[in-house]
């Protein structure tokens, strides 16, 4: 079983270091609400100058879009007209340095990240329909590779080829209060004790729908994050990644007839 023991090393910014080699990989972080998973994602792509995409700011988008319009869950044929007029972008904020997340052309990146959004995105994104939709745009975004990309079924259903798999998680009790933070730096005040609900309803909707369920990959690392700070997430996940890079780049095509 692959665990969080590890050493990590600092990477190097020489030319011909294994982060800056020509064959790039894809590092598919999944993992429980909570962890840190975004967070640690976008630092670890900035680290390897990877692309970021947050898969979870994705259905989020959908989720508010079916609210706003108020489409029918139990739906199938509202559900895929509603997702015909869906096209989720993501920009670069220069003042922030992060990308921010559009939905039809609009920065929607402060709605979503609001508890009405939380409460529903579980159910949205159990429906096959929305999965589907949203695997396929994954799957085109990471044609290319050089990507990080964090989510719930990254490693198993979007990815399940990629070269660095990560499954994280963490206590319950420490992922609300981290969320909880995350809410009143946006000047939301929820009580710490309806985010653990709320974090236990998408815990048990994300492992249990039938549609690609939160499941940790054969292959993935685990890391459990409860007393780890972001920056020994971020250290390991690159210390992963560069030694993937490094083997990726010295692979040699096969020649010849196999013996």
């Amino acid at each position: 079983m692959k665990d969080s023991q590890h050493t990590p090393s600092t990477p190097s910014s020489d030319p011909g270091s294994p982060i800056h080699s020509s064959k790039k990989i894809i590092v598919a972080i999944d993992g429980y609400s909570g962890c840190g998973k975004s967070t640690t994602a976008k630092l670890v792509a900035s680290q390897l100058g990877y692309t970021y995409i947050d898969t979870g700011a994705m259905y989020r988008a959908v989720t508010l879009y079916f609210l706003e319009h108020y489409v029918a869950l139990d739906n199938p044929v509202e559900v895929q007209k509603a997702l015909n007029n869906i096209h989720i972008s993501f920009t670069f904020n220069p003042k922030t340095e992060q990308s921010e997340t559009c939905l039809n052309g609009l920065n929607v990146e402060e709605e979503i990240r609001k508890m009405y959004i939380s409460e529903k995105v579980s159910e949205v994104s159990a429906i096959p329909e929305v999965r589907r939709a949203m695997v396929r745009q994954q799957q085109q975004i990471g044609k290319k590779r050089g990507l990080v990309m964090d989510g719930r079924d990254i490693g198993t259903k979007v990815f399940p080829d990629a070269e660095l798999k990560i499954f994280m998680s963490a206590d319950i009790q420490i992922r609300a209060a981290r969320r909880q933070l995350e809410l009143l730096e946006k000047q939301e005040l929820v009580n710490l004790q309806d985010i653990i609900l709320n974090l236990e309803t998408r815990d048990r909707i994300d492992t249990t729908r039938k549609e690609s369920p939160l499941t940790k990959a054969d292959d993935a690392y685990s890391i459990d994050t409860s007393f780890m700070t972001i920056d020994e997430q971020v250290d390991y996940i690159v210390y992963l990644a560069t030694a993937k890079i490094a083997s990726a780049n010295t692979e040699r095509p096969a020649t010849g007839s196999p013996e």
